[in-house]
């Protein structure tokens, strides 16, 4: 419905401030919240091209480089240079059926335990940055540049990684493996939490903004539109992203082939560096319109007293402060924090398995069982094990990715079409998500007493894909939209770093938790999603009860009250 079609006088808040304005019934004038305002709509009204240029970004910060690739080679390059602890050390290799491991900060580690000290230590230094530059980003006109370091520093990992070749050089992938992952994470914060201000300076937001100040549309209608833009421009975002993934990853199909990286483990090794550097190379192309074209709007002047090297601390420390008064806010916060301990999302082993990292925990578990399967293939029947098909094959992930993102771009762009239709709301599509979520541990849950069923068979692996990218990728879309409606918008930067840094805290717990629950029911590796069903249950009752409508009224009332986070 087009914005200039929606009429009616119905009452106006007092004070409107969702939109970074100030709304008086009495006089129907529009006052600058946050400055931006008061400037010609040409300074800060939302282009065509800028719009693009940002859904342009996100096809290059796509995740190949520093969460695919980058963690498969990782991996890849750990066990190539790991040892049989049942021998003498560095005598005998790893295999599929030995355990392995190296010396890792001072002691005899296994891999799995390697990567996830390393993740701990990635995780560690990512929640200080994304803490204390999400408050900066939210001052001054530079937070643009934020982005742009963070891009930067990711490409230049990715081009490091062909200086990485060889097993030997794994200490090396230690330090690519975290800066990357940190790298990649910045970036796709801080450019994702650039989108509500980009929908709130969209020309037909604008005149919506203005139809409220006139008094010919209520509050509640203009907030209805702005929703469903932010849900257009999200869903649009991932939509194009994928479309522009698969596109690459068909190219990467010619590479692997050209590099002959099926031909032996040293072609396949360097295969994993040269993808990396391309992705890397395609995400630098796709950023620089993005660089240029998005517009300096100003965010907040500096609180007096404080400066860019305290502001982070005490902005966070006032947001927990005060959670009493954001109380929706931090109902979904609580709801973040638990689902994304359940949250399954789509990542890989070097083996070509798909796994969970600290952002999940359910995938994890399918992995174990996945690696526990036999598929065999000889010229009469199946022979090979899924190790010895997936097994570091730079092929097989590039097949099992394209075949998810194919199905994560029609169950993306699919539910927004749902979505417009009826007009439904973030919080009802995002409810909807979580249900399939939840049948997703149900399906690893059916496998605690029996083989036919529950992660057990290589066509689950394929099925799986076709799922996850259908019914639980929309997620992505409006899980973020989601944030930026409980939030208030002044310190937008700030509270997704929050919510980025609650994500990563929450699913680092997870896979150490279904670790020791499967120990502990006798090495049954389906026993955690019993743990996972549950939680998912208990963290959609904190969904239920956030009430968008009273979140908008609590943002507006904290930052009347000049409580600055």
């Amino acid at each position: 419905m087009s914005v200039m079609s929606i009429s009616g006088t119905a009452s106006v808040t007092p004070t409107f401030q969702c939109l970074g304005v100030v709304i008086d019934k009495t006089s129907s004038q529009m006052l600058a919240a946050t400055s931006e305002f008061d400037r010609p709509a040409s300074a800060t009204t939302t282009s065509r091209i800028e719009l693009w240029s940002f859904y342009l970004y996100y096809v290059g910060n796509n995740g190949l480089s520093g969460f695919n690739f980058g963690p498969s080679q990782f991996q890849n390059l750990l066990f190539l240079a790991g040892y049989d602890p049942s021998r003498p050390p560095f005598s005998a290799p790893c295999g599929g059926n030995t355990d392995c491991v190296l010396p890792y900060l001072g002691k005899i580690r296994d891999i799995n335990s390697i990567v996830l000290l390393t993740n701990g230590i990635g995780f560690a230094i990512q929640a200080v940055l994304l803490l204390l530059i999400g408050a900066w980003a939210d001052y001054g006109t530079w937070r643009p540049n934020i982005t742009i370091v963070f891009t930067v520093a990711a490409v230049a990992m990715s081009f490091a990684w062909l200086g990485v070749e060889d097993p030997s050089q794994w200490q090396a992938g230690v330090a690519l493996y975290i800066l990357g992952l940190i790298a990649y994470q910045g970036a796709l914060t801080f450019w994702t939490a650039a989108f509500p201000g980009l929908v709130r300076h969209l020309p037909e937001v604008e005149t919506s903004a203005r139809l409220v100040a006139d008094g010919e549309q209520s509050w509640d209608e203009h907030a209805e539109f702005e929703s469903l833009s932010r849900n257009r421009v999200s869903n649009i975002s991932f939509t194009v992203s994928s479309l522009g993934e698969i596109l690459i990853l068909v190219v990467m199909v010619g590479i692997i082939e050209g590099l002959k990286a099926g031909d032996n483990t040293a072609n396949n090794t360097k295969t994993f560096s040269v993808l990396i550097a391309f992705s890397g190379a395609i995400w630098l192309l796709c950023a620089l319109p993005w660089f240029f074209l998005e517009k300096r709007r100003p965010g907040l002047a500096l609180p007096p007293g404080s400066s860019l090297l305290t502001i982070g601390s005490r902005q966070t420390y006032v947001a927990l402060r005060e959670c009493t008064r954001l109380k929706q806010t931090f109902l979904y916060l609580i709801f973040y924090f638990l689902m994304y301990v359940d949250y399954p999302t789509i990542r890989y082993n070097s083996d070509g398995t798909i796994r969970g990292d600290v952002l999940n925990t359910t995938v994890t578990v399918i992995t174990t069982l996945q690696n526990r399967l036999v598929w065999r293939i000889s010229t009469e029947h199946i022979e090979w094990s899924i190790f010895s098909i997936m097994a570091y094959s730079t092929l097989q992930l590039t097949l099992l990715l394209i075949v998810g993102i194919v199905m994560q771009a029609i169950g993306i762009y699919t539910s927004w079409l749902v979505q417009k239709e009826f007009r439904i709301s973030t919080k009802a599509m995002l409810s909807f998500n979580v249900i399939w979520i939840l049948v997703l541990t149900v399906w690893g849950l059916i496998g605690v007493h029996t083989d036919k069923f529950g992660f057990k068979h290589v066509w689950e692996i394929w099925l799986y894909q076709v799922f996850y990218g259908l019914m639980v990728c929309p997620w992505y879309a409006y899980s973020q939209t989601m944030i930026s409606e409980v939030s208030p918008l002044p310190q937008m930067f700030l509270f997704f770093a929050l919510f980025s840094v609650v994500g990563k805290t929450s699913a680092f717990i997870g896979p150490l938790l279904s670790s020791a629950i499967i120990t502990a029911s006798g090495n049954n590796n389906n026993m955690p999603f019993a743990y996972l069903f549950g939680l998912g249950t208990v963290s959609t009752m904190f969904l239920y009860l956030v009430d968008v409508k009273k979140s908008r009224m609590e943002c507006e009332e904290f930052v009347k009250a000049g409580k600055t986070l």
